[in-house]
């Protein structure tokens, strides 16, 4: 069996780099897994930009993430809402609305989610 080889990847020039209309997304895969920078405009709203490319009522992909910047307001379907913000780690489960809060980007590093949350979109 092969040894694992050490694996790095520049997320300025990542292996995928999807657009939405108020996002894009960098993917790079290393030792078989894939990680994303994601970065959210202001005014960016899952019912307006994103549940015409998932069709489904509410985002169903989790996210494992770390918030690098901005503020993004989480609502669940069943109700539970919070803001996260820059220096937090959150998962967010399958069920839910979120958009960007105020006028500052949303940028996060994700461990999990952007490949399910990227499917429909236009590559760069």
């Amino acid at each position: 069996m092969p040894m694992p080889k050490l694996e790095t990847k520049d997320m300025e020039k990542p292996d995928d780099t999807l657009r939405f209309e108020k996002a894009r997304v960098a993917l790079a895969t290393l030792g078989g897994a894939t990680v994303g920078r994601a970065h959210l405009e202001p005014g960016g709203k899952w019912p307006t930009h994103f549940k015409p490319i998932a069709k489904t009522d509410s985002c169903l992909a989790p996210r494992f993430q770390y918030h690098i910047s901005g503020v993004l307001h989480v609502k669940m379907d069943d109700g539970t809402q919070r803001d996260v913000g820059p220096g937090e780690s959150s998962y967010i489960p399958p069920g839910r609305d979120a958009w960007v809060v105020g006028r500052e980007p949303v940028v996060t590093i994700e461990f999990q989610g952007l490949a399910d949350y990227a499917k429909g979109s236009k590559k760069a």
